[in-house]
């Protein structure tokens, strides 16, 4: 595998730098100069030829690791392109070693700081507001209401569970779009993506194209069931269509994966916020867990969205500042483009039917389609968002604007991978382990681009800062709405007092919400983020994406079979995810990488690690453990759909007469037997139902 890169003519040469003195006093300061040359010049290649391998190898000293720079240390020969040898300190050339420019990068200014901490205070706001404010105001409102009736419908609308987990369904088309685009862009895409772009080119790109079909397919199969249904939680869905049995069951899975995906939406903004100023991520996650928490706890679902609007537009700044500063920085976008293509990042999935192929067009089409089904619209999160609007046609809108707003920002996130590449092509941070993670990548690049500028890297942090805490603050608030309605409820004998549904309400958000502080450092383990958690996630999404679809899709099934069918699939993905995990961990599993350079690297690193990393790695043999984590959702969904009809066999099948047609989605109600329905008003609805109480 080649590791070289063409040099792109009408570059400006690599940043000249003077002898410095050895003194280990001053290399620290002789490092923040260096840098920040580095960072307010424009990225070029270096005005040196590039090397082959065998050349930036070759040397007739025995290497030692240094004690104090973790750069090579031997004599003092010299150094050939990518080579880094260095006396104590530095060499002759006055190079600094990677760990001082890494600590060099790490300059996050006061205003940096105080832009952090703005955005977090402004959450923190709006909590106080929705929590406590807003409610006094309501309850004003509601005691100068004349009228029992008015007051008893706007008590109905508002009763506690209702107004904490769906807005009193009286929530906006675009706040809730953004809320949606906010939650699902979490620090894993803003991060992850880019890094995947990077790493192994713009097959992951071809994903956009699936969130375009899987939100016609959300449109017209599933929305209309549940925004017709009203329901709070989705799984009560299941009850109806299934029984007790398969709404415990799907409220499980749901709670098990959201449990396993909230600690990585942690880790990812943790990772960042060390790379640019050092501190550890056990230190920073426990600050933003809490504040996400309280706004989360205090303000419900209203302040939940409201932060969210917020955190979309430093999100949408910061991913933008970041690609337009980078494309300027390296010569526009003519260069970033024929820099990639030359480092064989302009790629497309290959057209195979192979499983294990890591990105296939078949995978990225199909599989990435049924999981963005799954993940992005058919779950309790999103359908939660969109029954907290009037209507459905408010739900359609708001499907729409959620779709064209998410395409957007992942394109941006797809690009910011590409001027990453433009700006390291000769000189890889992965290889030269200036970033520590492979997902440190895009955090190291806002610091080069943006460094020099005031504000702006504070900017970008508060924006991976902001993915975050939408995605955490979502994933607690579905938790605390399916652990209250799926599973205490149903055990009450008698149902809940509003003091004691808000207690419980917010109990669940603290618990669930410190309780994910603890797994961070499990995920700091497991590889890079994005296979991660969607491998991780499929272990719930699949059976769910085969229950939900056999419910509103396939009537003749009945609860038994579907209970068979969802088991097995959720007992096959949990071995074959787990497997593969470990595998990956343990270095069993090695995908195909894309050549990188570091013959234009103006730092000392150590070369023998670079070289055997680069030329030391080979692909590992496929078996079904290497499955592309695409499939794994859509796996999970076919393995659920098929044994459930297996199961039928033996189970028996539904009875068309007794079937609801609301459980079903419209195209599918022409299977079921004629029966002659009447318009009812929802008013006269809700008068039958009392005057039904009242004779009893």
């Amino acid at each position: 595998m080649s590791t070289t890169v063409e040099s792109v003519a009408g570059g400006s040469g690599e940043v000249s730098s003077s002898p410095s003195s050895l003194n280990i006093h001053t290399i620290v300061a002789d490092a923040i100069v260096k840098t920040a040359a580095v960072i307010s010049s424009t990225v070029s290649p270096s005005s040196t030829t590039g090397a082959s391998p065998a050349t930036s190898t070759t040397t007739t000293t025995t290497p030692s690791p240094s004690s104090s720079s973790g750069a090579i240390s031997t004599p003092t020969p010299t150094p050939t392109p990518g080579q880094s040898f260095s006396p104590p300190g530095g060499n002759e050339d006055g190079k600094i070693s990677v760990k001082d420019l890494s600590q060099a990068l790490q300059h996050f200014g006061t205003v940096d700081y105080l832009v952090f901490v703005a955005m977090l205070a402004v959450c923190a706001v709006i909590g106080v507001y929705f929590g406590f404010i807003e409610k006094k105001q309501k309850k004003q409102k509601l005691a100068g209401k004349d009228g029992a009736g008015a007051a008893g419908i706007e008590e109905r609308r508002g009763s506690e569970a209702l107004d904490y987990l769906v807005g009193g369904r009286q929530m906006k088309v675009f706040p809730v779009a953004l809320s949606l685009v906010a939650s699902f862009v979490s620090g894993i895409s803003l991060l992850g993506t880019s890094t995947e772009i990077y790493v192994y080119g713009t097959q992951y790109a071809f994903i956009l194209v699936t969130l375009a079909i899987s939100g016609a397919i959300s449109w017209y199969i599933f929305l209309p069931v549940f925004c017709n249904l009203q329901l709070t939680s989705t799984y009560e869905y299941f009850q109806l269509r299934y029984g007790a049995g398969i709404r415990n069951l799907g409220s499980a899975l749901f709670i098990v994966g959201t449990i396993l995906w909230l600690p990585v939406v942690l880790y990812v903004p943790a990772i960042t916020f060390s790379q640019v100023t050092g501190t550890g991520i056990l230190v920073i996650t426990p600050i933003v867990c809490t504040i996400c928490t309280f706004y989360t706890c205090v303000g419900g679902l209203k302040a939940v969205v409201w932060t969210d609007v917020t955190q979309s537009f430093v999100m949408f700044g910061s991913i933008l500042a970041v690609c337009i500063k980078g494309t300027f920085d390296v010569g526009g976008l003519d260069v970033v483009l024929e820099r990639n293509a030359e480092g064989g990042r302009l790629n497309s999935p290959p057209w195979t039917w192979d499983p294990t192929v890591r990105l296939s067009m078949l995978s990225v089409i199909v599989g990435g389609t049924l999981h963005k089904i799954q993940s992005s619209d058919v779950n309790q999160v999103s359908i939660q968002r969109f029954l907290s609007l009037p209507s459905y046609e408010h739900a359609k809108r708001c499907m729409f604007v959620f779709t064209v707003l998410l395409v957007f920002l992942l394109s941006c996130c797809s690009y910011m991978g590409l001027v990453s590449y433009a700006v390291y092509h000769d000189c890889d941070p992965i290889s030269t382990k200036l970033a520590t993670a492979s997902d440190q990548l895009p955090s190291l690049l806002m610091m080069r681009t943006l460094g020099s500028l005031p504000g702006l890297p504070g900017l970008f942090v508060a924006g991976v800062f902001s993915a975050a805490l939408s995605s955490l603050s979502t994933g607690l608030n579905s938790l605390a709405c399916v652990i209250t309605q799926d599973i205490v409820k149903p055990l009450l004998r008698k149902p809940l007092t509003e003091r004691q549904t808000a207690f419980l309400l917010r109990a669940i958000v603290i618990v669930f919400g410190f309780s994910c502080i603890g797994m961070v450092n499990v995920v700091e383990k497991l590889g890079n983020v994005i296979p991660l958690a969607s491998s991780t996630a499929a272990v719930s999404m699949g059976p769910l994406l085969g229950i939900y679809t056999i419910g509103v899709g396939l009537p003749w099934v009945r609860g038994k079979s579907v209970l068979t069918g969802s088991l097995a699939s959720f007992l096959v993905l949990a071995w074959i995810c787990a497997k593969a995990q470990l595998a990956q961990m343990s270095g069993d599993i090695r995908h195909p990488r894309l050549p990188v350079s570091v013959d234009g690297c103006d730092y000392l690193f150590d070369n023998a690690t670079v070289q055997a990393t680069i030329h030391g790695y080979s692909p590992s043999e496929r078996d079904i453990y290497h499955l592309s984590f695409l499939w794994y959702t859509a796996l999970g969904g076919v393995i659920c759909i098929v044994i459930s009809l297996l199961a039928s066999l033996f189970f028996g099948w539904e009875d068309l007469n007794k079937m609801d047609p609301a459980l079903i989605t419209p195209c599918m109600r022409r299977f079921l037997p004629k029966k002659n329905y009447h318009v009812v008003k929802m008013q006269d609805l809700f008068k039958h139902k009392s005057e039904a109480k009242t004779d009893h």
